[in-house]
């Protein structure tokens, strides 16, 4: 039984040793963590029927009537993730581009049997596919 309290007490001492009276300098008091980056689509509905019906209750301002802000009429700020690149021969994953012809494709085997022996008017028909193509005048 004293043993158990020894530790305790032990313990205990150990734990007021190690708190830090002032704030980490790492961290600042009022840290919070950073909000979402983009919001749904209910609060940008929400924003945009606010902002309309704040314009039309403005009664120095002349607008023509604005419709209802819906789910396929909000506008949404362009992607900043990059665009994913596919095989123009299987559909999978394009990892490499062929450098002669542009065209992609997932492995070396495809490459081998299909891009390299392409002949050119057989690549830009590939490429009109992803609408890649150049045309000569």
């Amino acid at each position: 039984m004293n043993g158990s309290n020894d530790r305790l007490e032990f313990l205990r001492k150990v734990y007021h040793d190690n708190l830090i009276p002032v704030p980490s300098k790492f961290k600042k008091h009022g840290y919070r963590k950073p909000s979402r980056r983009h919001k749904s689509s209910r609060q940008l509905i929400a924003d945009e029927s606010k902002r309309i019906s704040s314009i039309l209750q403005n009664p120095n301002i002349q607008v023509k009537p604005v419709p209802k802000v819906t789910y396929f009429n909000v506008n949404a700020p362009p992607s900043i993730r990059p665009s994913k690149k596919y095989c123009d021969i299987t559909g999978l994953k394009g990892y490499y581009k062929s450098p002669v012809n542009n065209i992609r494709y997932h492995n070396s085997e495809i490459y081998q049997l299909i891009v390299k022996p392409m002949t050119p008017g057989v690549d830009q028909e590939y490429l009109k596919l992803r609408g890649d193509n150049f045309v000569l005048k």
